[in-house]
This record gives structure tokens, sequence and C-alpha cells, in this order.
């Protein structure tokens, strides 16, 4: 019985805890170029408030952050950029972020 009583308890904590995980793909202005772009926009955006995680593509110029849509907002984000000297450009969400943040 005990068992049984600690599983529903840990089910209903588990769904409380569920988190609005959301994706944004942006692109700089200026362009990240370079490795020394990549360490400095990942190095200041993850002390953002709700990031989760940020990957860089040197190839496409893109930068997709993973984020807690009930800490931040995608402006809010943008508005991190800014304070490093980027200006964020919002990009279609590509297929692989899709499917990454329905998982």
């Amino acid at each position: 019985m005990k068992k049984i009583i600690l599983s529903i308890a840990l089910l209903s904590a588990m769904s409380i805890s569920a988190k609005d995980i959301k994706t944004l793909v942006v692109t700089t202005q200026p362009q990240m170029h370079c490795e020394n772009c990549e360490q400095k926009i990942k190095g200041n955006l993850r002390f953002e408030k709700g990031v989760k995680r940020i990957d860089t593509d040197l190839k496409t110029k893109n930068v997709t952050i993973t984020y807690d849509a009930e800490k931040t907002t995608p402006e809010q984000l943008m508005k991190g950029l800014q304070k490093i000297g980027y200006k964020a450009v919002p990009v279609k969400a590509a297929p692989k972020a899709k499917a990454e943040q329905k998982q």
C-alpha cells in the first residue's frame, strides 16, 4: 500500500513540474563567423533566465536556443543578444528543432 501511495505522489509531482520547453532559431547581425563569436554568444546567453540549451551553426550562421517559455520569451532572449552586440533576426524553425521540441 505504501508503494502505491508513493508512486501516485511521485507521478503527481512529475506532472506538476512539466515545463513548456520551446525553441527559437535566430541569425545574428553582425553574423557569427568564427569560433570566438560562437563562444561569446554561448558564454553570455547561457545566463539569461530560462535558457536550457544553446546550439550554434557556423555554416548556416544560426543560433538555436531551447528555453523554458514559463521563464522567458523570445523577445527577452533577443534582448539578451543585443546586450552583447548582436541583433537577432528570427528564422523559421528547422525541422530538426521542431522534432526535438516535440520530444
